[in-house]
């Protein structure tokens, strides 16, 4: 590689990452924030005003993802076909509007339709932000950009925890509670930030009005080669033949595995942590809550972007993704035992670290092997079945703590499907499906190729 190609090639990649990257990620940090709101209502006076059970609770948690499943395909198809810019934008206002309307939600079935409504509203968001980001930057760049988009996600329970305590002691403004006016408070930033995104965003490097004419030749010339190698090299693998892929399938159970242990915790966090009340006579108030709920999340951010910066400098190995499942479904158990509200966040912490560290590195298997509309089409698969944990993690966890009267089956149940991913990565990997040790030094001049290590 010349001196000014590469020069022409760090400028560009720097410019997305400060230009396009934060501000996708703040999309995310909303989305993920608007699904979770309802983790920190229900501890909070939503469960007590709307007399619901913990299965009651949890079907309303996972009843979102039923109506994100059905429409996630699809609306992933159209985000290629229209782009992202229009598509995001649709995506972000439409959740917005659905998530304010939690503020007058009346009884548990008015709750149950609006989780469904708002999972057909965000429908194809975070699988259409993963392919949005990954047709920006060349394979060896992707787990940095995709590491530091997924940030946002961990963050959003080290900032969005205390903000929803704060928001939830605004007890009587507006004449609400203080569990409505937190549903007011993070509706309205997703209809403001989806108008903006209409205008801030480009399609392709091509209409990136931030670029220079040489960072448009460079990131289009290296974005359309490695496209066509990655396309020469599986022409079987189309839109049609993608729900046939069984690199897409097994996948996608490792995905789930991933999904079930974050959304188990995400949704029951709060709930567990406001339990430490009767089991150790802690007294905590809403925002000193929403702090300890932050705490696992912040060495998450901090594993997250190491453990991804080794993904890049060493290429995503099988141990990137396997090792953090591994040590995640052995962890999550083990909170039960821990004996103190320390000790249990502590040991939370460690799962949640686990999650984070492998998701990143994870969304960068599929488009080894996927390009075009199948890739469109196999990441929203891969998310769809991964997705199915979310509604299994919400509605299972709550079911079986009412049947068994604790949440020690539930968290062995989290600890089972991270073991499986891990299994399952493994089995993949030495199948032979995926590749591994994607490395800048290992790719052509251009940034186009892929090289798999032995």
């Amino acid at each position: 590689m010349d001196t000014t190609q590469s020069v022409v090639e760090k400028s560009a990649i720097r410019k997305v990452a400060v230009r396009l990257v934060p501000f996708v990620a703040l999309m995310f940090f909303i989305n993920y924030l608007d699904r979770t709101a309802i983790s920190f209502a229900g501890p909070n006076g939503m469960n007590t005003d709307l007399a619901l059970s913990a299965a009651q609770f949890g079907f309303a948690s996972g009843v979102f993802f039923i109506g994100y499943i059905l429409l996630e395909v699809p609306s992933n198809l159209a985000l290629h076909k229209f782009g992202a810019r229009r598509w995001l934008a649709r995506i972000m206002v439409s959740w917005g509007i659905v998530s304010l309307l939690f503020t007058w939600v009346g009884n548990v079935e008015q709750l149950y339709i609006l989780r469904f409504i708002l999972g057909v509203a965000e429908a194809g968001f975070f699988p259409g932000a993963i392919l949005f980001l990954s047709l920006w930057v060349p394979s060896r760049h992707r787990s940095k950009i995709l590491a530091l988009f997924y940030l946002a996600q961990p963050l959003t329970t080290v900032i969005g925890a205390p903000l929803a305590g704060l928001l939830i002691q605004q007890h009587g403004l507006f004449g609400l509670a203080g569990w409505r006016v937190m549903f007011f408070g993070v509706a309205v930033p997703a209809i403001i930030i989806g108008i903006i995104a209409w205008f801030y965003l480009a399609d392709s490097p091509a209409k990136a009005k931030w670029l220079t004419q040489e960072e448009k030749i460079w990131l289009t010339g290296a974005l359309e080669k490695e496209k066509n190698e990655t396309a020469a090299s599986n022409k079987h693998v189309s839109v049609r033949t993608v729900f046939g892929n069984g690199r897409v399938w097994m996948l996608s159970l490792i995905y789930f595995g991933f999904i079930y242990g974050l959304y188990a915790l995400g949704f029951f966090l709060p709930t567990i942590i406001a339990g430490f009340e009767g089991i150790y006579g802690t007294k905590f108030d809403v925002f000193q809550k929403g702090l300890i709920t932050a705490i696992p999340y912040l060495p998450a951010a901090v594993a997250l972007y190491f453990w991804s910066k080794d993904a890049t400098k060493r290429g995503v190995k099988t141990w990137h993704i396997a090792l953090p499942a591994l040590i995640g479904g052995l962890s999550i158990p083990l909170a039960l035992f821990a004996g103190s509200p320390a000790a249990t966040i502590a040991v939370i912490t460690i799962t949640a670290m686990s999650i984070f560290a492998a998701l990143p590195n994870f969304w960068t298997v599929p488009t080894q092997f996927l390009t075009g509309a199948a890739a469109a089409a196999g990441i929203a698969l891969i998310n769809t079945v991964g997705n199915l944990a979310g509604f299994s993690a919400g509605y299972v966890t709550g079911w079986l703590k009412d049947w068994t009267g604790s949440y020690t089956v539930p968290m062995f149940v989290v600890g089972g499907f991270m073991l499986l991913s891990c299994i399952l990565m493994v089995t993949l990997s030495r199948s032979g499906k995926v590749s591994e040790g994607v490395r800048a030094e290992a790719l052509d001049p251009s940034g186009a190729g892929q090289h798999a290590e032995p």
